[in-house]
């Protein structure tokens, strides 16, 4: 019973009208991330034909960039001339620039930030959107530090606006320097101001205590949760009272927050709801335009029937359930073939980031293909390495960040962006700094605020005997108490950065003087470093084109000529 986009409006819909009859306030957020990860996106030419106008339905009232709009340029240019005319002032970009196509002219993306009133309670907002210090971006795009950016005129007059509270959104782990160094700054010029902070890209249900004043909030990840934030005790100060929405010696706000997972459940009994009252036209509407479009792309044309659940990180790396082995043991061998090199051994890479989702039991779709793994990278390969130095090349990978900083490297763009980072692994004062997916999430962090309208559990039933799903256990800085629906725990596991296929390796069992290292374009950088450090004399030069064709579309073909049946 998971909930679709239109679900999510008719929900929010229900939430702004119990808000207006209650005389409090709704806000929604988003954080970014908002392409790529389903055929919905990824399956039309060009890509997000239908998403964009279907996503556009939500009236959101703060949103801003997520770096996978910013990968590739046709994603930077569609949210310069799609996006943000959709979204016009609510659309904030406070640290991006982008090259104009019309003009070839380095503009702003959007507003640097944006002052306004609440319908209801006339609170005045000054409200910021960021993102993290990414390096990863096309080159129609440019990114400047957060460090830089609230050292600019524009954020100093920004902070010093008569505001009742400040809302910093934006592409941004809650444990990330960012939004402590957003923190410090404006602190330092409102003692007394509360600030809300609502964060993404870690892909992890988190929420941070900055002081008694200030709390931020992450949803999680790939739209499977629906995040929501309560702040009572921000008044607006028009008229009398301290010139901030408390004065520095008041008490702070009381933050509430909940995790609700995107499921019509859920929904139903927080609108107050059921299944046939919770649809409102407008979001009936919306779902209708998602199967239009999901039957216009065929997204469900099925390759194949999977025999069995393959997990990212539930088993351990080693396990025959794991993706990752499958990948290694069965699919790299079946699809890393150049005819013109068949006779030579190659040893083949990927990033676990290239894989996005976890495989289930039954059929495998178009769909399937692009929620596993919906991005454009081809082969590269280098010939001829010796194979003393290649074998070293996936132990320095899996390494990557020690190891080349201990050797004296910039390590600050060597992330290799590895596995989801689940929230069972992030303690309150853990440091998630690293996004753990290559790009290519869906709406990763879709949250609400709202003052006085309070959430309660689905279910009052304490029943012990309960049989719970599995599911998040979110620890944060308020505590446990944040699942909207209680789960029973899900055990994670770490994966290395890359994995490696040895193929056509001397069937005797000796090794081979030479290999072809093939691997994934987009960890193209990161190879040619660490032949460098392993004393190879090739590197950047000798990189060659191995094979046509993305993972993607040759992970299709190995599922159609495997994984055929009827399921």
């Amino acid at each position: 019973m998971a909930g679709d986009w239109g679900d999510y409006i008719s929900f929010s819909q229900h939430l702004r009208k119990h808000a207006d009859d209650k005389g409090v306030d709704l806000l929604l957020v988003d954080t970014g991330d908002r392409i790529e990860g389903n055929g919905l996106y990824d399956a039309s030419t060009p890509k997000g034909l239908f998403q964009y106008d279907i996503y556009r339905e939500q009236d959101v009232d703060i949103i801003s960039i997520g770096n996978h709009e910013l990968y590739q340029a046709y994603s930077a240019d569609r949210e310069l001339n799609t996006t943000v005319p959709n979204f016009q002032d609510k659309y904030i970009a406070s640290n991006l620039d982008v090259i104009d196509p019309k003009t070839g002219e380095r503009v702003p993306l959007s507003q640097r930030y944006r002052k306004f009133k609440t319908k209801n309670q006339g609170i005045n907002i000054v409200a910021f959107g960021f993102l993290f210090d990414f390096t990863g971006n096309a080159n129609n795009s440019f990114v400047q530090k957060v460090e830089d950016t609230v050292r600019e005129k524009w954020f100093q007059d920004a902070i010093h606006e008569q505001a009742d509270v400040f809302v910093v959104i934006g592409h941004v782990g809650l444990r990330m320097p960012e939004f402590k160094t957003i923190f410090t700054a404006i602190r330092k010029q409102n003692w007394g101001t509360p600030i809300l902070f609502f964060g993404g890209h870690a892909h992890v249900r988190d929420a941070r205590i900055f002081d008694s004043k200030s709390i931020a909030m992450a949803s999680g990840r790939y739209f499977e949760t629906i995040g929501w934030m309560s702040a009572d005790g921000i008044k607006s100060q028009e008229g009398g009272g301290s010139p901030s929405g408390l004065s520095s010696d008041a008490p702070g706000p009381k933050f509430t927050r909940r995790y609700i997972d995107n499921n019509l459940y859920g929904m139903y009994h927080h609108s107050g709801t059921n299944a046939s009252t919770f649809d409102t036209k407008h979001g009936q509407r919306v779902t209708n335009m998602i199967s239009r479009a999901r039957a216009a792309l065929n997204l469900d044309y099925q390759f194949g029937c999977a025999p069995k659940d393959l997990w990212m990180s539930r088993v351990p790396y080693d396990s025959e359930d794991s993706i990752f082995s499958w990948i290694q043991n069965e699919v790299f061998p079946g699809i890393i073939s150049n005819p013109k090199r068949k006779d030579k051994a190659r040893l083949a890479i990927m990033n676990t980031g290239g894989i996005r989702f976890d495989i289930f039991k039954g059929p495998f779709t178009t769909d399937s293909t692009f929620i596993v793994s919906p991005f454009v990278s081809g082969f590269n390969y280098i010939p001829d390495v010796p194979y003393h130095i290649a074998k070293n090349i996936i132990i320095l990978l899996n390494g990557a960040g020690k190891i080349f900083a201990e050797a004296g490297y910039d390590t600050n763009s060597l992330t290799i962006l590895p596995q989801q980072m689940s929230s069972a692994d992030v303690a309150p004062d853990a440091d998630v700094d690293v996004e753990k997916d290559q790009p290519g999430s869906v709406d990763d962090s879709v949250q609400l605020e709202l003052r006085s309208l309070k959430m309660q559990h689905p279910s009052g039933d304490d029943d012990e005997h309960i049989v719970l799903t599995g599911g998040y256990t979110t620890v944060d800085d308020l505590g446990t108490d944040g699942d909207d629906t209680v789960h029973k725990p899900v055990k994670f596991y770490n994966v290395p950065n890359c994995v490696q296929s040895e193929i056509g390796f001397p069937k005797d069992g000796s090794e081979p003087n030479v290999v072809d290292l093939v691997f994934l374009d987009f960890v193209q950088p990161w190879i040619v470093l660490a032949l460098k450090f392993a004393g190879a004399t090739q590197g950047a030069a000798d990189v060659e084109q191995y094979m046509e064709g993305t993972f993607t579309y040759k992970l299709s073909e190995w599922i159609k000529d495997n994984w055929s049946g009827d399921c």
